[in-house]
Protein backbone atom coordinates (compact mmCIF):
# COMPACT_ATOMS: atom_id res chain seq x y z
CA UNK A 1 0.00 0.00 0.00
CA UNK A 2 1.50 3.35 -0.77
CA UNK A 3 2.73 5.39 1.78
CA UNK A 4 0.13 8.00 2.30
CA UNK A 5 -2.37 5.50 1.69
CA UNK A 6 -1.37 3.69 4.79
CA UNK A 7 -0.80 7.14 7.09
CA UNK A 8 -4.35 7.52 6.38
CA UNK A 9 -5.62 4.36 7.00
CA UNK A 10 -3.91 4.12 10.37
CA UNK A 11 -5.26 7.37 11.55
CA UNK A 12 -8.71 6.58 10.50
CA UNK A 13 -7.98 3.43 12.87
CA UNK A 14 -6.66 5.36 16.02
CA UNK A 15 -10.08 7.64 15.33
CA UNK A 16 -8.11 10.22 14.70
CA UNK A 17 -10.18 11.11 11.37
CA UNK A 18 -13.30 11.40 13.49
CA UNK A 19 -11.93 13.90 16.21
CA UNK A 20 -12.21 16.00 13.52
CA UNK A 21 -15.36 15.25 11.55
CA UNK A 22 -16.25 19.13 11.35
CA UNK A 23 -13.51 20.09 9.58
CA UNK A 24 -14.07 17.51 7.32
CA UNK A 25 -17.32 18.09 6.79
CA UNK A 26 -16.37 21.96 5.99
CA UNK A 27 -13.90 20.84 3.28
CA UNK A 28 -16.76 18.25 1.48
CA UNK A 29 -19.05 21.00 1.55
CA UNK A 30 -16.68 23.27 -0.05
CA UNK A 31 -16.09 20.38 -2.80
CA UNK A 32 -20.27 19.48 -3.87
CA UNK A 33 -20.73 23.55 -4.05
CA UNK A 34 -17.82 23.78 -6.28
CA UNK A 35 -18.57 20.68 -8.12
CA UNK A 36 -22.40 21.73 -8.33
CA UNK A 37 -21.43 25.05 -9.53
CA UNK A 38 -19.03 23.64 -12.15
CA UNK A 39 -21.21 20.57 -14.24
CA UNK A 40 -24.30 20.96 -12.30
CA UNK A 41 -26.39 19.35 -9.81
CA UNK A 42 -27.45 16.47 -10.64
CA UNK A 43 -24.75 13.93 -9.63
CA UNK A 44 -25.50 11.10 -12.53
CA UNK A 45 -24.77 13.59 -15.10
CA UNK A 46 -21.76 14.98 -13.23
CA UNK A 47 -18.97 13.13 -12.03
CA UNK A 48 -17.11 15.20 -9.68
CA UNK A 49 -20.23 15.93 -8.09
CA UNK A 50 -21.10 12.03 -7.55
CA UNK A 51 -17.50 11.63 -6.24
CA UNK A 52 -18.29 14.40 -3.62
CA UNK A 53 -21.34 12.92 -2.69
CA UNK A 54 -20.02 9.86 -2.46
CA UNK A 55 -17.62 10.98 0.36
CA UNK A 56 -20.02 12.54 2.15
CA UNK A 57 -22.05 9.59 2.57
CA UNK A 58 -19.07 7.66 3.51
CA UNK A 59 -18.37 10.56 6.18
CA UNK A 60 -21.76 10.32 7.45
CA UNK A 61 -23.14 14.13 6.44
CA UNK A 62 -26.49 13.93 6.72
CA UNK A 63 -28.32 14.22 3.46
CA UNK A 64 -29.70 18.00 4.49
CA UNK A 65 -26.56 19.12 4.59
CA UNK A 66 -25.42 17.54 0.69
CA UNK A 67 -28.80 19.20 -0.56
CA UNK A 68 -27.69 22.28 0.51
CA UNK A 69 -24.64 22.79 -0.68
CA UNK A 70 -25.96 21.69 -3.92
CA UNK A 71 -28.45 24.26 -3.96
CA UNK A 72 -25.58 26.62 -3.15
CA UNK A 73 -23.52 25.34 -5.76
CA UNK A 74 -26.28 25.61 -8.71
CA UNK A 75 -27.40 28.96 -7.86
CA UNK A 76 -31.18 27.63 -6.30
CA UNK A 77 -29.71 29.61 -3.11
CA UNK A 78 -27.17 32.40 -2.45
CA UNK A 79 -23.59 31.10 -1.54
CA UNK A 80 -20.30 31.81 -1.56
CA UNK A 81 -17.82 31.23 -5.21
CA UNK A 82 -14.55 28.93 -4.52
CA UNK A 83 -11.66 28.86 -6.93
CA UNK A 84 -9.48 26.01 -7.16
CA UNK A 85 -5.54 26.01 -7.12
CA UNK A 86 -2.92 23.40 -7.01
CA UNK A 87 0.29 23.95 -5.31
CA UNK A 88 3.53 21.78 -5.86
CA UNK A 89 6.35 22.04 -2.90
CA UNK A 90 9.17 19.90 -1.88
CA UNK A 91 8.96 18.29 2.24
CA UNK A 92 11.83 17.07 4.05
CA UNK A 93 14.31 14.68 2.50
CA UNK A 94 13.01 15.56 -0.67
CA UNK A 95 9.65 14.45 -0.52
CA UNK A 96 7.76 15.65 -3.25
CA UNK A 97 3.81 17.32 -2.39
CA UNK A 98 0.87 18.44 -4.00
CA UNK A 99 -1.61 20.50 -2.30
CA UNK A 100 -5.26 21.27 -3.54
CA UNK A 101 -7.24 23.94 -2.70
CA UNK A 102 -10.76 25.72 -2.79
CA UNK A 103 -10.39 29.42 -1.77
CA UNK A 104 -12.15 32.56 -1.57
CA UNK A 105 -8.67 34.68 -1.54
CA UNK A 106 -6.76 33.26 -3.45
CA UNK A 107 -3.73 35.66 -1.80
CA UNK A 108 -4.32 34.52 1.38
CA UNK A 109 -4.32 31.14 1.23
CA UNK A 110 -1.08 30.49 -1.27
CA UNK A 111 0.66 33.34 2.00
CA UNK A 112 -0.53 30.81 4.72
CA UNK A 113 0.37 27.46 2.94
CA UNK A 114 4.04 29.00 2.01
CA UNK A 115 4.26 29.76 6.25
CA UNK A 116 3.10 26.06 6.70
CA UNK A 117 5.53 24.64 4.28
CA UNK A 118 8.17 27.04 5.19
CA UNK A 119 7.86 26.74 8.90
CA UNK A 120 8.54 23.04 8.33
CA UNK A 121 11.21 22.45 7.07
CA UNK A 122 10.15 22.52 2.81
CA UNK A 123 9.88 25.09 0.40
CA UNK A 124 7.30 26.07 -2.51
CA UNK A 125 7.95 25.06 -5.73
CA UNK A 126 6.97 26.42 -9.08
CA UNK A 127 4.23 25.23 -11.52
CA UNK A 128 5.03 21.48 -12.87
CA UNK A 129 7.82 21.04 -10.79
CA UNK A 130 6.50 17.77 -9.00
CA UNK A 131 3.26 17.07 -10.53
CA UNK A 132 5.10 15.04 -13.66
CA UNK A 133 5.65 12.59 -10.70
CA UNK A 134 2.05 12.01 -10.18
CA UNK A 135 -0.63 10.14 -11.94
CA UNK A 136 -4.73 10.77 -11.06
CA UNK A 137 -5.78 6.79 -10.61
CA UNK A 138 -8.37 5.19 -8.09
CA UNK A 139 -7.73 4.16 -4.88
CA UNK A 140 -9.91 1.19 -2.08
CA UNK A 141 -9.14 0.43 0.67
CA UNK A 142 -11.12 -3.12 1.91
CA UNK A 143 -9.89 -4.33 5.17
CA UNK A 144 -8.47 -7.48 5.23
CA UNK A 145 -10.75 -8.88 7.75
CA UNK A 146 -13.77 -8.91 5.49
CA UNK A 147 -12.89 -10.84 2.59
CA UNK A 148 -9.97 -13.42 1.29
CA UNK A 149 -6.93 -12.13 -0.81
CA UNK A 150 -7.77 -14.56 -3.89
CA UNK A 151 -11.47 -14.31 -3.71
CA UNK A 152 -11.13 -10.07 -3.67
CA UNK A 153 -8.68 -10.17 -6.32
CA UNK A 154 -10.77 -11.79 -8.63
CA UNK A 155 -13.29 -9.92 -8.20
CA UNK A 156 -12.11 -6.30 -8.70
CA UNK A 157 -9.94 -7.57 -11.82
CA UNK A 158 -12.94 -8.87 -13.35
CA UNK A 159 -14.81 -5.51 -12.40
CA UNK A 160 -11.79 -3.18 -14.00
CA UNK A 161 -9.18 -2.74 -11.38
CA UNK A 162 -5.58 -2.61 -12.41
CA UNK A 163 -4.00 -4.09 -9.42
CA UNK A 164 -4.19 -4.78 -5.23
CA UNK A 165 -1.60 -3.87 -2.84
CA UNK A 166 -1.72 -5.40 0.82
CA UNK A 167 -0.58 -4.34 3.57
CA UNK A 168 -1.14 -5.70 7.60
CA UNK A 169 -4.51 -5.44 7.97
CA UNK A 170 -5.78 -3.78 4.62
CA UNK A 171 -6.03 -4.11 0.46
CA UNK A 172 -5.52 -1.39 -1.70
CA UNK A 173 -7.14 -1.65 -4.92
CA UNK A 174 -6.01 0.64 -7.11
CA UNK A 175 -7.89 1.31 -10.85
CA UNK A 176 -7.75 3.93 -14.08
CA UNK A 177 -9.73 6.86 -12.98
CA UNK A 178 -12.38 6.17 -15.74
CA UNK A 179 -12.94 2.22 -13.78
CA UNK A 180 -13.19 3.78 -10.54
CA UNK A 181 -17.29 3.70 -9.71
CA UNK A 182 -17.67 0.33 -11.60
CA UNK A 183 -15.00 -1.64 -9.11
CA UNK A 184 -16.65 0.40 -6.43
CA UNK A 185 -20.52 -0.39 -7.57
CA UNK A 186 -18.98 -4.31 -7.81
CA UNK A 187 -17.26 -4.03 -4.10
CA UNK A 188 -21.15 -2.73 -2.51
CA UNK A 189 -22.88 -5.40 -4.92
CA UNK A 190 -21.47 -8.12 -2.74
CA UNK A 191 -21.67 -6.02 0.18
CA UNK A 192 -17.81 -5.50 0.72
CA UNK A 193 -17.37 -2.97 3.53
CA UNK A 194 -15.13 -0.17 1.77
CA UNK A 195 -12.69 1.49 4.69
CA UNK A 196 -12.12 4.48 2.11
CA UNK A 197 -12.15 5.39 -1.52
CA UNK A 198 -11.20 7.98 -3.71
CA UNK A 199 -9.44 9.28 -7.52
CA UNK A 200 -6.66 10.33 -5.86
CA UNK A 201 -2.98 11.18 -7.43
CA UNK A 202 -0.38 8.22 -7.03
CA UNK A 203 3.22 8.65 -7.17
CA UNK A 204 5.54 7.19 -9.87
CA UNK A 205 8.06 7.17 -7.42
CA UNK A 206 8.67 7.09 -3.67
CA UNK A 207 11.24 8.58 -1.18
CA UNK A 208 12.21 7.00 1.71
CA UNK A 209 12.61 8.53 4.49
CA UNK A 210 13.00 8.23 8.60
CA UNK A 211 13.82 9.34 11.95
CA UNK A 212 13.66 12.84 12.20
CA UNK A 213 12.91 13.59 8.46
CA UNK A 214 9.81 11.38 8.48
CA UNK A 215 8.68 12.61 11.71
CA UNK A 216 9.04 16.55 9.60
CA UNK A 217 7.54 15.32 6.95
CA UNK A 218 4.45 14.08 8.30
CA UNK A 219 3.83 17.18 10.42
CA UNK A 220 3.79 18.95 7.63
CA UNK A 221 1.33 16.82 6.16
CA UNK A 222 -0.95 17.18 8.39
CA UNK A 223 -0.44 20.83 9.04
CA UNK A 224 -1.13 21.10 5.80
CA UNK A 225 -4.47 18.60 5.40
CA UNK A 226 -5.38 21.08 8.43
CA UNK A 227 -5.98 23.88 7.03
CA UNK A 228 -9.49 25.04 6.08
CA UNK A 229 -9.09 26.08 2.37
CA UNK A 230 -6.72 22.40 1.69
CA UNK A 231 -8.86 19.92 0.51
CA UNK A 232 -6.37 17.47 -0.27
CA UNK A 233 -2.68 16.41 0.06
CA UNK A 234 -0.83 13.80 -1.52
CA UNK A 235 3.42 13.30 -1.71
CA UNK A 236 5.28 10.41 -2.51
CA UNK A 237 6.88 9.53 1.10
CA UNK A 238 7.45 5.72 1.80
CA UNK A 239 8.01 5.45 5.70
CA UNK A 240 8.13 2.04 7.07
CA UNK A 241 4.62 0.77 8.69
CA UNK A 242 5.69 0.07 12.11
CA UNK A 243 7.57 3.41 12.20
CA UNK A 244 3.98 5.29 10.61
CA UNK A 245 1.97 3.69 14.05
CA UNK A 246 4.78 5.05 16.42
CA UNK A 247 4.16 8.65 14.64
CA UNK A 248 0.68 8.49 14.58
CA UNK A 249 0.43 8.25 18.11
Amino acid sequence: MSGHSKWATIKRKKGALDAKRGQVFTKIIREITTAARLGGGDPDGNPRLRLAVDKAKENNMPAKNVETAIAKGSGTLEGVSYEENTYEAYAAGGVAVIIEALTDNKNRTVSEIRHIIEKGGGNLGTSGSVAWMFKSQGSIVVAKSAIGEDQLMELVLEAGADDMEVSDDAYEIKTAQENYHQVKMALEAKKIPIISSAITKAPSNTVKVSGPEASKVLKLIEALEEHEDVQNVYANFDIDEKELETLAG
